[in-house]
């Protein structure tokens, strides 16, 4: 896969969000010629042992981009782990899929582990430190779940935040939500908004989200978006709640989680008005090398939370994620 490295025009920076130090970004390709743009950072901090910690894959959610991470980004570079993350195909920085850029749109969830597979085998193979672990939110912990059972012998462990499992306040069944977007898929429109106009990231408002209880972290990423309105996007296509019903579905078939033998601690928003805690909860049950915790109080984006909920999700990470390999 062709890969390109030009680290000052890749990423983007305001004076109060900022990239962290010693960043090296680029672009690589995949193999169905989708162009991803990935970003990866060596942490400052000595290793306590003949062992690194490693390095951490920062898979993030719908609609996200690298430079809403830089704060997670420092806290783990902190913690002694490098990190490796990218925008998958579609937002961010990434190749968009639609003319119209605003659009959420993928076909099918095997073109994000198409992605993932990509980023591992030309970024963090080659250039990264092992052992390699997974840090994801959301859509990226559905993705990790998918890629799971593929990927034994190259992830140490997995911790997975507001795994996107079952949606959370929706007015119908996620059962008839799948059948409907089906077959307006079908019939043609698979690539129209869900809703019938989508709101411009930039312009949505704090009173009332379901993202975050931090004003200030709310209105950081905001204001970047203001300044940088090409990495937003917008509401999901028809076609990508089809697809996102299947994935769950998938994951959530019988067995698979047994399929499931990567360490994975799932971390579970106490609040989350996006996705179902409850089945998040059953799911972590029903793993052979899983469990759960509750941040109770948080909504759906802990790591853009207050920092009373960070705080316990790094302390999670840290934790769980051991630079030794057993």
């Amino acid at each position: 896969m062709k890969k390109i490295q030009d680290t000052a025009t890749v990423l983007f920076e305001t004076p109060d969000n900022k990239s962290p130090d010693g960043a090296n970004a680029g672009y690589v390709t995949t193999s169905d010629g989708a162009q991803l743009r990935y970003a990866r950072w060596v942490s400052p901090k000595p290793h306590l042992s003949d062992r690194p910690k490693g390095t951490i894959l920062l898979l993030h959610g719908r609609s996200e981009f690298i430079e809403k991470y830089y704060e997670s980004v420092s806290d783990l570079l902190e913690q002694g782990y490098d990190v490796l993350t990218f925008d998958w195909r579609g937002q961010g920085a990434s190749q968009r899929l639609l003319k119209e850029r605003l659009k959420g749109h993928v076909e099918h969830f095997n073109q994000y582990l198409i992605d993932l597979e990509t980023i591992l085998s030309d970024v963090a193979l080659p250039d990264c430190k092992p052992p390699f672990s997974i840090v994801a939110h959301s859509t990226g912990s559905l993705i990790s779940l998918l890629a799971a059972p593929a990927l034994s012998n190259r992830i140490h462990r997995m911790v997975l935040l507001s795994p996107l499992l079952e949606l959370n306040n929706i007015p119908l069944k996620q059962k008839t939500l799948r059948r409907l977007s089906g077959l307006l898929s079908f019939l043609g429109f698979s690539r129209n908004y869900i809703l019938r106009q989508a709101v411009s990231p930039e312009l949505k408002v704090y009173d009332g989200n379901k993202l975050t209880t931090d004003q200030r972290r709310f209105e950081l990423t905001k204001k970047f978006l203001f300044k940088f309105p090409l990495l937003g996007l917008g509401g999901p296509t028809i076609g990508w709640v089809f697809a996102a019903c299947r994935a769950m579905d998938k994951v959530q078939e019988p067995g698979f989680a047994s399929e499931i033998s990567i360490p994975t601690l799932l971390v579970i928003a106490g609040n989350d008005q996006v996705v179902k805690p409850s089945v998040s909860e059953a799911f972590a049950r029903s793993m052979r090398s899983g469990g759960s915790v509750m941040v109770t109080g948080s909504q759906h984006e802990i790591m853009h939370e207050k920092d009373v909920f960070r705080d316990q999700l790094f302390a999670a990470v840290s934790s769980f994620i051991p630079g030794e390999t057993e």
